[in-house]
């Protein structure tokens, strides 16, 4: 009887040991997917002397710094195959005299590549198309690979925010820049002056901005506002809104009851309008960047009340990051709403492998038809730029992936060859659908 226990005890624990590593043959299947990453941050090729500060309406980098966590430390061995894997790095330490060779190596196949230099990056990355979250496009960004999504977020802002720029010093900055994107979005507009009423702002200023970013290119809208706010969108009446709106459009301080109410009734205007121009909206769950981030406000089921409103149900919204960190296992209910998806962007780089595996188990024993593959890569310095954290979270959302369909295959719950089929749904197929995007032979 003990031997009997003891070797059903062996054989369950080699069955969790397995998967806790993915299977062989599963992952040289993932591995040669070409993936559709659903968000991203790169940046545009720059020439002598030029910068690029559009790959993020709200960038971290200003902000009062905050430690690392362990994933994106220096010490994390995936940079160091990233190198090996992506310039030839023929070390297995981090010397300065080895890094100084990396980087003149890299500047070597940047200039060589010119232009074209981000797609082959991409390629290396066995990344196909992405999603770029930029406030425009740019040089190097071509079409074919690189994808527009550009943020909405200053729109919701159209009075003084002075008092909401107040509440933290992150915010501080970030409202500096959000005044800055709808003061450049009406001058493209041509619209010189705020409108005195919120029907004109719509007319004149949302709508068109909507469809002029649709008209250029934008496969989907972005919203960071939990950055900003809350995400509880209530439901808002037009009339006090519009009443908030004509008091203030031109000077003075909304309290922030009401002017809260006037976000409200805007996101929701703007999300029937995404919906009416076939945009999804994305909006950003979960952990942020910042050491004054109210994590509590970017609570997804926070946003329940804008997901079951009957009139957005032609809107489709992607939850970005699956609530990354302490709200991805809501993420499994919520996907259950006809018009909800969400991505792996950012908890490729908060998460290990093994974490995110289980997350993604999760997501996918409910529904494997609802997850987009993301990097959230973003561009760094030196030796750990973009590059280097797009090859590090696009193996660690594949080795998660591994991980996740290796467990439920040794538990009974699926076949070989579906594990396969969901490996390219969330890679791959999902994204494709969920676009309208065409595959290519």
């Amino acid at each position: 009887m003990k031997c009997t226990v003891g070797i059903a005890f062996l054989l369950a624990t080699a069955a969790i040991a397995r998967a806790q590593s993915p299977d062989p043959a599963l992952m040289s299947e993932i591995r040669k997917i070409r993936a559709i990453d659903n968000h991203s941050h790169p940046p545009r090729v720059v020439g002598s002397g030029e910068s690029d500060d559009e790959f993020d309406a709200l960038p971290c980098d200003p902000l009062e710094p905050t430690l690392p966590n362990t994933v994106t430390r220096p010490e994390n061995p995936q940079y160091l195959a990233a190198w090996k894997a992506l310039w030839g790095y023929a070390y297995d330490d981090q010397s300065d005299a080895h890094l100084k060779e990396l980087i003149a190596t890299k500047n070597k196949i940047r200039q060589e590549q010119g232009d074209n230099y981000p797609a082959w990056v991409l390629d290396r990355l066995g990344i196909d198309m992405e999603f770029a979250n930029r406030v425009a496009m740019g040089r190097g960004l071509d079409a074919a690979h690189y994808r527009w999504v550009p943020f909405d977020d200053a729109l919701l802002f159209p009075l003084n925010n002075e008092a909401l720029a107040a509440e933290t010093p992150d915010r501080k900055f970030f409202f500096s820049r959000e005044d800055k994107l709808l003061a450049r979005y009406r001058r493209e507009l041509g619209v010189q002056s705020m409108p005195g009423t919120l029907a004109e702002y719509e007319s004149r200023v949302v709508t068109p901005e909507l469809e002029r970013q649709k008209k250029d290119g934008a496969i989907a809208i972005k919203f960071e506002a939990a950055y900003l706010r809350s995400l509880d969108f209530e439901p808002a009446s037009e009339r006090d809104a519009s009443a908030t709106y004509a008091k203030f459009a031109h000077g003075g301080l909304p309290a922030k009851q009401e002017y809260t109410h006037l976000q409200d009734y805007l996101f929701r205007y703007m999300a029937a309008e995404a919906g009416r121009l076939g945009l999804p909206v994305h909006i950003h769950t979960g952990a942020g960047c910042g050491g004054y981030f109210y994590l509590t406000g970017s609570n997804p089921m926070l946003l329940e009340s804008v997901l079951n409103d009957e009139r957005l149900r032609k809107t489709t919204f992607v939850l970005l990051h699956g609530g990354a960190g302490p709200f991805s296992r809501e993420i499994s209910f919520l996907l259950m709403k006809p018009n909800v998806y969400t991505d792996l962007s950012e908890q490729t780089w908060l998460e290990t492998p093994h974490r995110l595996g289980e997350v993604l188990r999760d997501w996918i024993e409910w529904y494997p038809e609802k997850i987009l593959f993301g990097t959230d890569l973003y561009p760094g310095s030196g030796a750990y730029d973009w590059e280097e954290i797009g090859w590090q979270t696009s193996q660690t959302g594949r080795q998660a992936l591994g991980i996740a369909l290796t467990g439920m295959v040794l538990d009974g719950e699926i076949t070989v060859p579906r594990a396969n089929k969901i490996a390219r749904m969330v890679l791959r197929e999902n994204a494709l659908k969920l676009y309208r995007l065409t595959e290519q032979p």
